[in-house]
């Protein structure tokens, strides 16, 4: 979990591979609707929120015991609370990193339908994990092999 641009899509797809499991990006469950209200640079609503992060958890129920990594903003703790209530057996990855860098990066990336003017939204709308999600919190200002060595540390303790 993280705001756009904070890596989640490479540290996912890296976990994914090291631990031989799917891999999918949250980017793929948002309803047409979602991706053309963002292209346009509007904010997503909640109610924009709730399909689409019902979507990621019939995913997550899909793997069963075999697992999967998935990417998700799960920016508000509400979010976060919907997808890992039911599924008790899920972790959390939180990569976070120094805005700068981190709009930096949302910035350069290209053919994307994420514009770097909602950043700031993002940002507005992020409520980092409180110490009873037990998320796992990782710096992005390293190489993505050092984060997901990293994760993969934490995951396996």
């Amino acid at each position: 979990m993280g705001v756009s641009g904070v890596g989640k899509s490479t540290i996912g797809q890296g976990l994914a591979a090291a631990l031989g499991v799917p891999f999918a990006d949250a980017d793929a469950f948002h309803p047409p609707a979602n991706v053309a209200k963002m292209s346009a640079g509007i904010a997503l609503t909640d109610d924009d929120r709730w399909p689409w992060l019902d979507a990621i958890g019939a995913w997550l129920d899909q793997r069963g015991e075999a697992g999967g990594v998935v990417t998700c903003s799960a920016l508000k703790r509400a979010y976060r609370d919907r997808l890992l209530a039911p599924r008790r057996d899920v972790r959390l990855l939180y990569l976070h990193g120094d805005p700068a860098l981190v709009m930096a990066r949302q910035a350069a990336r290209e053919n994307h339908f994420m514009p770097a003017s909602l950043m700031a939204s993002q940002y507005a709308t992020l409520e980092a994990p409180a110490a009873e999600e037990a998320a796992i919190a990782l710096e992005v200002d390293d190489h993505p092999a050092a984060i997901i060595a990293a994760a993969l540390k934490h995951l396996t303790q």
